[in-house]
């Protein structure tokens, strides 16, 4: 998953980076406002990690801003010094999904991300069954009838928001945001995603039939599963 930290404590940010490098997710930074809004105007995040007090501006406009965006699902926690319930409420009522008061644990951050992740899925835990196979999100694991796949850091990700957005189309461009942060960054010329997902569809079809991992000509990809 790709998650943008707004923090211009820059220890802390650097800190939260590598921990959270280290759990598979992929980092970008902005220490300003300015910055973290060019970066939201041109990306879409999973997570967006948000320092209210920032040194160009308010980290709280910012999330305003963001959230009058069409189509952004970007999940929002809210990292603040102040311990006053209003900044809070503020926060929250401002479309925040949560939020942490400094200094606080990396572990709890972790659990936070972890619990936001279930809720918005709709999961009742850091797993998902799909044609028989498991995808074990906090651990980043994939097995078929408990037998271990190894895959990649970066098929694991393919995979795993694939399965979270089953049913629907996820272009090569989103995808590609998604796995592999600032799109400004890579070649979107490059054939790059369609060899990762040809490697990840030769490791699972070892396993068993994947039909229902679908190409959609032109597009990008999906993941059909049938409607209980």
């Amino acid at each position: 998953m790709n998650i943008l930290i707004v923090e211009d404590e820059k220890t802390l940010a650097l800190e939260m980076a590598v921990f959270l490098g280290k759990e598979g997710y992929t980092i970008e930074h902005a220490w300003k406002k300015a910055t973290a809004e060019e970066k939201i105007f041109v990306n879409n995040y999973d997570f967006i990690l948000l320092d209210l007090g920032l040194p160009d501006g308010d980290g709280l406009t910012l999330l305003n801003g963001l959230k009058q965006l069409p189509g952004r699902e970007d999940a929002v926690i809210v990292l603040t010094a102040r311990g006053e319930v209003n900044d809070r409420i503020n926060g929250l009522e401002a479309g925040a999904d949560d939020y942490l008061t400094k200094p606080f644990s990396l572990t709890e951050l972790l659990a936070r991300i972890h619990a936001i992740t279930r809720r918005k899925h709709k999961l009742e835990k850091n797993e998902v069954s799909i044609h028989n196979f498991l995808l074990d999100i906090g651990n980043h694991k994939v097995s078929f009838n408990d037998q271990r796949i190894n895959l990649t850091n970066k098929e694991f990700e393919i995979f795993n928001y694939l399965v979270l957005n089953k049913n629907r189309i996820i272009s090569r461009v989103n995808l590609t945001e998604h796995v592999w942060g600032d799109i400004l960054e890579v070649n979107s010329d490059s054939n790059f995603v369609d060899v990762h997902v040809k490697n990840l569809r030769k490791k699972l079809s070892a396993h068993s039939p994947i039909e229902w991992f679908e190409t959609v000509r032109s597009i990008g990809y999906r993941i059909n599963v049938p409607e209980k």
